[in-house]
């Protein structure tokens, strides 16, 4: 059994979760063992909390939370880890917005932590990243939207993706990062420069003093990247896109294979029952 205790950090779709979003139960046997001897266990997702807080609860975790790519860290139990929000500036996301009205894309959605706003009702879109929740409000956002927004999510028209990121990297390179979500939708995501999941990861790590080498970051996306080059031990998904897989230092099973549960029960030679 190690003695050394290491923090791993989960991504959640395409990662810790299956194709469903469900949490296997060999995985979450995994994880259960590991925080039974003596590791921490972390989520670090671009979701935000309102539709991470449930798989947080189903693993019965006690650590703080890595939401919107790093761009809001908080522990959702513990007030005096503090709460870290790194929003875009206000008018960064203004011209943002102007450029997707511009071409007319089929649905904005800007976020401010767990509240948020539609430019269009869309039910199937409610429903996909919602959690749950109403919109605060919907509507023309250029009016409606008063404070730093944590993260505006883009859904271009179809094939207007690759000319829409191009023409936001060349107009806000130096203040935005851009990510792209897969399938089954599209979605350009814009959060403030600077910011990803390793900067979260980073400082959950410092909270307990773990070192880098004792960090194992599992993920399958772009939005991975950062986090897996961060950590000691880098793990992508079978899954993974191709550039991650390189990037990584290992590449474990797929989400729908428990590749997360086939590494930590080697790495960390737990005792499985």
């Amino acid at each position: 059994m190690m003695t050394s205790k290491h923090l791993i950090a989960l991504d959640l779709d395409g990662t810790l979760l299956t194709d469903d979003k469900k949490i296997s139960s060999r995985s979450k046997q995994a994880i259960a063992q590991a925080k039974a001897e003596g590791h921490l266990v972390a989520i670090s997702t671009g979701r935000p909390v309102r539709a991470s807080i449930q798989y947080y609860r189903e693993l019965g975790l006690n650590t703080p939370m890595v939401n919107f790519n790093g761009a809001f860290v908080h522990h959702p139990d513990v007030s005096a880890f503090g709460s870290y929000h790194t929003p875009l500036d206000l008018k960064t996301a203004k011209a943002v917005i102007e450029t997707c009205e511009a071409f007319q894309v089929s649905n904005i959605m800007v976020e401010v932590i767990d509240d948020f706003y539609l430019r269009y009702k869309d039910e199937l879109f409610v429903e996909a990243f919602t959690a749950g929740r109403n919109p605060i409000d919907y509507g023309n956002l250029l009016t409606l939207l008063k404070d730093s927004p944590t993260s505006v999510l883009i859904h271009p028209q179809e094939n207007q993706s690759d000319s829409l990121r191009n023409l936001l990297q060349e107009s806000h390179a130096e203040v935005i990062e851009q990510r792209v979500w897969g399938a089954p939708w599209s979605i350009i995501e814009i959060i403030r420069a600077g910011v990803n999941k390793a900067v979260g990861l980073k400082r959950i790590a410092d909270y307990y003093g773990i070192p880098k080498d004792r960090i194992i970051a599992f993920g399958d996306e772009d939005n991975d990247l950062e986090m897996l080059e961060y950590a000691g031990a880098g793990v992508a998904m079978g899954n993974a896109i191709p550039s991650l897989k390189t990037t990584a230092n290992f590449v474990t099973g797929t989400n729908e294979e428990d590749g997360i549960a086939d590494y930590l029960e080697e790495a960390l030679n737990l005792a499985v029952k």
